[in-house]
């Protein structure tokens, strides 16, 4: 939302929004950045692409075999939609998990007390998503991302995150040697200056370029693309100190400053940050409503008028990891060697085409002969993925939201240049009911609330790249002990009172993940120019395509994930129209 605007122009945030919701949102948040002009183009390159069925008839490739290395989003969608033309799909994911990045993890067998150490936000702009929550009918909720009780901790000065930034401009900015002209600024007002309003700089078409994949940009996105992030805040015109003041806000990108520019951007450019929801129940619940789908033979549930036979067969290898992508020297098809991580057992297996769904950060230790084309095994090689980790603090008592309404923290971020970088406060127990809390009121109208201060929750605490280097890779002990003292730091509590009141500690360090090795991707300088077109073309003569969030142009986001499995199913489709002509 909008960070300098009054609460009343707010317009209302609800459940389950339908599409005319999300776009009036998404209007608003672009209108409070002078770019309403956007939001056509937003739409566009984020919809959903043509339905496949209109490339392919209904069940019109039965009998071909399509292999599917990942099963998170990106290898789901591919599936769902090649599942119409009668494909007969396997799937192979070396994780028992269902879900990949989308890992929601529960702390009781209810399934009430949970935190997200994957994706966590859904932005209102993101049009592929939303296709599918509104086709799997699943409900959702605001993710309250802005709560004015929050705090910021910087340099050793704690104040509420007040929605003007008043107490950081009192308080923390004497901290920091900063020139006059800043001194004058909001926290968020430097962000916007020195980042954000970038793109005011370019016409609504080259802007609408940060978030396609396309083989030449234009000369002011090749600009972004050679800046680092650091760069482009320097060149207009923020201090050192200014850049080291926000990069406590922006942590993606604060704790990426050398990562390229052009990567962050696409994020502000479809205000991604501004109205956000989450899935009632878990994130999780979307990976599992494709799961569903693919292996229910019920059809009217999930595809609708398209009948049971004209629907193509799913085989499901969990625990089944690829280590070699061939090509057969005959035909030309893709061949897969797999081995079966619980039986030890190896497999070879000869596939019409194959949709490679998993990140060049494991498909890097993969056998692939004949090699792929040179600039596609050089992206393989040198696609940047930032480290990311989360820890979820299960605690007895939300001690966060104790005292009357001028102190509760229901929902939002507080920020410290400490090495945990923020703590995500939950929203995610809020259930309606006629008394509301006054602080929710101001951000989400019809998100009344009624709360219990004596009831469990769980805490999040999240950073990037070198942080999550020194954090993550502390002993369990000594992890937990830091982030214990750092929270009672933020919050003003005594030493150690954390100890009887945090339950149970979780930790995700993502680089340590043995099938992800990276957290997200994120292109350093040059990357978009050299690799993204490269990295998303098909291989062995239009045999081989690949899918992923690191192949779109929205990294770190279910977006882009989503997107490009249903780009590669379509591709496959025409595809297979050029092979059989």
């Amino acid at each position: 939302m909008g960070k300098n605007s009054n609460y009343e122009d707010y317009p209302p945030q609800p459940n389950n929004p339908t599409d005319e919701q999300r776009y009036l949102l998404a209007r608003y948040a672009l209108g409070q950045k002078s770019r309403l002009e956007d939001f056509e183009n937003i739409k566009d390159v984020t919809s959903p692409p043509i339905d496949i069925t209109t490339i392919v008839q209904e069940g019109g490739l039965k009998g071909c075999k399509v292999g599917i290395i990942g099963g998170g989003l990106a290898g789901m969608s591919a599936a769902f939609e090649l599942r119409k033309l009668g494909c007969d799909i396997t799937i192979f994911d070396a994780q028992e998990r269902i879900g990949g990045r989308v890992y929601t993890y529960y702390f009781d067998h209810n399934k009430k007390h949970y935190g997200e150490f994957g994706a966590a936000r859904i932005p209102v702009t993101h049009e592929t998503t939303w296709h599918y929550i509104n086709l799997f009918k699943l409900p959702t909720i605001p993710f309250i991302q802005v709560n004015e009780n929050s705090f910021i901790y910087l340099r050793d000065v704690r104040v509420r995150n007040d929605p003007e930034g008043r107490n950081v401009q009192n308080f923390i900015y004497p901290k920091y040697d900063l020139t006059m002209q800043e001194k004058k600024l909001s926290w968020q007002q430097l962000i916007s200056y020195g980042l954000d309003n970038a793109l005011l700089y370019a016409s609504p078409e080259v802007r609408r370029e940060v978030a396609e994949v396309l083989n030449t940009y234009s000369p002011q996105i090749l600009y972004w693309d050679f800046n680092s992030n650091r760069n482009m805040a320097e060149t207009l015109g923020l201090s050192e100190e200014a850049i080291n003041l926000i990069s406590n806000f922006i942590i993606s990108a604060g704790a990426n400053l050398f990562a390229g520019f052009v990567d962050y951007i696409q994020e502000p450019y479809s205000v991604d940050l501004s109205f956000v929801y989450q899935l009632e129940g878990g994130n999780v619940n979307l990976p599992m409503a494709f799961y569903k789908a693919l292996l229910s033979e019920k059809s009217e549930k999930f595809y609708g008028d398209l009948s049971k036979e004209c629907l193509g067969n799913v085989v499901w290898k969990s625990a089944h990891a690829v280590n070699g992508i061939y090509m057969d020297s005959e035909d030309g098809k893709p061949i897969l060697s797999s081995k079966s991580l619980k039986t030890n057992n190896s497999l070879h297996e000869k596939f019409d085409y194959l949709i490679c769904a998993i990140p060049f950060s494991t498909l890097r230790n993969i056998e692939i002969n004949p090699l792929f084309s040179n600039i596609k095994m050089q992206a393989i090689k040198e696609v940047y993925y930032t480290p990311a980790h989360k820890s979820l603090l299960f605690c007895r008592k939300r001690f966060w939201e104790e005292g009357g309404p001028k102190e509760q923290i229901i929902g939002g971020i507080s920020y410290t240049d400490m090495p945990i970088s923020q703590i995500l406060y939950p929203s995610n127990h809020v259930y309606s009911d006629k008394k509301a809390l006054r602080n929710i009121e101001k951000y989400y109208p019809y998100y009344n609330s009624k709360f219990s201060e004596d009831g469990p929750g769980v805490l999040a605490i999240y950073n990037f790249n070198l942080d999550t280097v020194r954090l993550a890779n502390m002993t369990e002990n000594e992890r937990f002990e830091e982030i214990k003292r750092e929270i009672e730091k933020i919050h003003g509590l005594p030493r150690g009172c954390l100890d009887k009141i945090v339950a149970d500690c979780k930790t995700v360090n993502w680089n340590s993940e043995p099938w992800f090795r990276g957290g997200l991707c994120m292109f350093t300088p040059e990357q978009k120019r050299l690799y993204s077109y490269a990295a998303a073309y098909p291989e062995y003569n239009g045999r081989v395509f690949f899918a992923g969030e690191h192949i779109s142009s929205k990294h770190r986001w279910m977006q882009g994930a989503l997107k490009t499995g249903m780009e590669a199913a379509n591709s496959l489709a025409y595809a297979f129209k050029y092979h059989n002509t």
